[in-house]
């Protein structure tokens, strides 16, 4: 397993890659890995010749009440996950390496930031994109893998690929779940005994969505008020928003029109906070709504 952190010896290493005729496969993370990244590793081995699995904590994403130093860290751990996936590279970079200099320069894709989690997380999604755009000119990958668990993210950084026409290509590839259907993320394992026999309510409640929109009995509007009020009732949590948009365009679509599954594709997101621990989730709905969930028990992920 190569460890590299400089990004000069980072770029050398891409740029023999490409010189031999090699594809290169990125997966982007902040460490601390579970399955999703793992199925993210999978495709990424799948479908290239070398994959790259990054490893920082990006400050620019966290606001000033948020959990950067609480983030969890576990480099070895990662390392070696990392490498019995398949992966030929970590690069890990520090803090200080990625931003010797102060910034001046965000990549911004503000229509897509600025609901679901970009409204309670302000300047969040432009950190995010703005890192992001920064570790596909250091790695220079020819595609990057990327999970639906966080759908709005995918959005904003192929909506970003595309129009700055960055040469690689966006694989989103399925969530995975615990068996009881929780979404797989680096924070569950901050719940408390309580906190983690409720949350899989959170998938459970969009299940109960996609099958309202199905039935096409009920206008957006009434479907979203009766999910709301489901979660609103959770035990020891607080929701942050529960939303139905146009997938990926982030639209709201009219709320007096009910929903008929064959004609669009709509994504039904929320975020739920237990505690000090805040949960997201999702759905995609109707048009090639393609499965978007894999179950710890077993199977491998496939990229849409």
């Amino acid at each position: 397993m190569n460890i590299i952190r400089e990004v000069s010896a980072m770029r050398a290493w891409s740029r023999q890659k490409r010189a031999e005729g090699k594809t290169i496969g990125f997966v982007p993370t902040m460490g601390y890995l579970h399955e999703g990244h793992k199925s993210l590793l999978s495709a990424s081995v799948q479908e290239t010749d070398a994959t790259v699995l990054s490893i920082f904590v990006n400050p620019l994403q966290f606001g000033p009440n948020e959990d950067l130093d609480r983030y969890p860290r576990d480099e070895e751990r990662d390392v070696a996950i990392a490498k019995s996936a398949g992966a030929e590279v970590v690069f890990a970079p520090t803090v200080e390496e990625m931003y010797p200099n102060e910034m001046y320069t965000t990549v911004r894709v503000p229509a897509l930031s600025a609901m679901l989690c970009g409204a309670s997380r302000p300047g969040h999604f432009d950190g995010v994109a703005t890192v992001v755009s920064k570790l596909f000119h250091i790695v220079q990958p020819h595609q990057a893998f990327f999970g639906l668990k966080d759908a709005q993210q995918a959005a904003i950084i192929e909506k970003m690929v595309q129009d700055l026409n960055m040469d690689v290509r966006i694989r989103t590839c399925p969530t995975v779940r615990e068996s009881d259907g929780l979404a797989m993320s680096s924070r569950n394992k901050y719940l408390s005994v309580e906190e983690r026999a409720t949350a899989p309510e959170l998938y459970r409640s969009l299940e109960q969505v996609r099958e309202w929109v199905e039935q096409e009995e009920w206008p957006i509007g009434e479907i979203l008020q009766k999910w709301r009020d489901r979660l609103q009732n959770m035990e020891c949590a607080e929701l942050d928003y529960a939303e139905i948009l146009d997938y990926p365009s982030l639209q709201q679509p009219d709320l007096n029109l009910k929903m008929k599954k064959g004609q669009h594709r709509w994504i039904a997101a929320c975020a739920v906070r237990f505690g000090q621990t805040r949960l997201i989730d999702n759905v995609l709905i109707g048009t090639h709504a393609k499965a978007e969930t894999v179950r710890q028990t077993g199977g491998n992920a496939i990229c849409i």
